[in-house]
């Protein structure tokens, strides 16, 4: 891949890959029964309807003022041949919290019978979207009327997207998945080593994960239900006062109008630790959005792309993390009293735990879940801020012993930024070099500190042991 920079100005050569394999298998109708999938996408705008206070960047001083374009929250349901479903809804959002996700969860078990693990809740992490973190929105707001407007916005949401699944659902068609993927050059690893410790730059020699992994969902003539796409990398190259989805906004919208009728759905990698360049204008984004369109056209576009046969296995649960500092009271008012207003506040919030529950927060538990589709397509999701190294380690993991056909080996899907997104996930490497991606951010949450040095054993351990139930389910 070459990228070419003059006068800030991104042209991206895509690079396409195209999987090997045996050309009848992939495309004779034979192999295929047209009843094999069934799926329907649809989507919903989520724009406020009216000024709030904005999600990201903790120096923000006052809410929204206007958009560039519309929020958006996207929704693809998918049934096997044995009736069994997952739900995958993207959304223009900062993440996804507990408080979205878990009254859909029930409501999508009670009202449609699909179970809570079939449904895949990811963030574009756009940073131009409102503040649904009810205790953010709050300290950031500075008044507790900005926590009840992130409260109504959210449960407003809730039912919107709710109602979106239930007129989904009955439009249902015979379809047929095809996997590809293309690439984007405009990520790059912003943890550049420096004598002072890692600094939030540009590292051109930093890991990161270029690919645009795409999954088309086309009826039997031809044309394209939705097209799912992912990307590793922060939405972070505008921090203006208008609601906007960044690149990935862009790039789904620069698809949209390309194809009529399709839905396009973008969903997060393992973006943590990478940022788009160049950034900080509109037009930039706009640049970063059509580069990703075209990563998706050219997978789109490839000849030989890989048929994704089923059945689903689908399998959820919780891993639980240690946090490696547990501060006490006498170091917490010391806190207060030196340190900067973001320190001083994160002691504010540990004071008032230890007044509250006796005691401060040693543990965490979030949710990892595994999509299986068949022997094809290994679909992982991950909770929080995932750095790059998990998408990189699980590709390579998870592709021992379990082939679709003799000598082709599964597809490996890792997004972060799925299902809860309570902040930063550091692999080892990340958190033993610490810097802001390795512990540094707990200081704008309700956190005590950086997780244990186990942190990277436990999260790929319980995905291994997931992926092993999905795979045995879906055979």
């Amino acid at each position: 891949m070459k990228i070419y920079l003059r006068q800030f100005a991104v042209v991206v050569v895509l690079i396409t890959g195209c999987l090997s394999g045996n050309e009848s298998e992939l495309f004779s109708a034979e192999t295929v029964k047209k009843t094999e999938w069934q799926a329907a996408a649809a989507s919903v705008v989520i724009t406020p309807e009216k000024s709030m206070w904005m999600s990201g960047y903790a120096a923000r001083n006052k809410p929204s003022e206007g958009k560039v374009h519309d929020l958006y929250a996207k929704v693809l349901i998918i049934q096997d041949v044995k009736g069994q479903k997952v739900v995958i809804i993207t959304t223009d959002l900062i993440g996804i919290t507990p408080a979205l996700r878990d009254p859909i969860a029930a409501r999508l078990e009670s009202e449609f019978k699909i179970p809570a693990a079939a449904l895949l809740m990811n963030a574009s992490h756009t940073h131009c979207g409102p503040e649904l973190r009810e205790g953010k929105a709050t300290r950031r707001g500075l008044g507790s009327d900005r926590g009840a407007e992130a409260r109504e916005y959210t449960q407003g949401l809730v039912n919107k997207i709710v109602a979106t699944i239930g007129k989904t659902l009955p439009k249902l068609e015979p379809v047929t998945l095809k996997y590809s993927y293309g690439r984007a050059g405009f990520a790059m690893n912003r943890r550049l080593p420096t004598a002072k410790g890692v600094s939030n730059s540009p590292h051109p020699q930093g890991p990161v994960d270029q690919r645009v992994p795409v999954l088309s969902v086309r009826r039997t003539d031809g044309s394209i239900v939705a097209a799912l796409f992912g990307y590793a990398c922060h939405n972070t190259t505008l921090g203006f006062y208008q609601f906007c989805g960044d690149y990935a906004g862009f790039a789904q919208e620069y698809l949209e109008a390309d194809h009529p009728g399709m839905v396009a759905l973008f969903m997060m990698g393992c973006g943590g630790d990478q940022n788009p360049y160049p950034r900080r204008s509109l037009d930039l984004a706009k640049q970063h959005g059509r580069a990703l369109a075209n990563a998706v056209e050219v997978a789109l576009s490839v000849r030989q792309p890989r048929m994704i046969h089923g059945p689903l296995g689908v399998a959820m649960d919780d891993v639980e993390l240690e946090f490696a500092t547990h501060p006490t009271r006498e170091e917490l008012l010391k806190q207060k009293e030196r340190g900067n207003k973001y320190e001083k506040s994160h002691a504010e919030r540990l004071l008032a735990q230890l007044e509250e529950r006796g005691g401060i927060q040693t543990r965490y538990a979030f949710p990892l879940q595994v999509i299986q589709f068949g022997a094809d397509l290994t679909l992982v999701a991950i909770c929080g801020e995932t750095v790059v190294d998990y998408s990189l380690r699980l590709q390579k993991d998870l592709k021992t012993g379990f082939g679709a056909v003799e000598d082709v080996e599964p597809i490996i899907w890792v997004a972060g930024y799925s299902n809860n997104v309570f902040g930063y996930l550091p692999s080892l490497r990340v958190l033993k070099e610490g810097g802001y991606e390795g512990g540094g951010a707990m200081t704008y949450t309700s956190y005590p500190g950086p997780f244990t040095d186990s942190v990277e054993k436990c999260v790929v351990s319980k995905i291994e042991e997931l992926t092993t139930q999905a795979r045995n389910a879906s055979k």
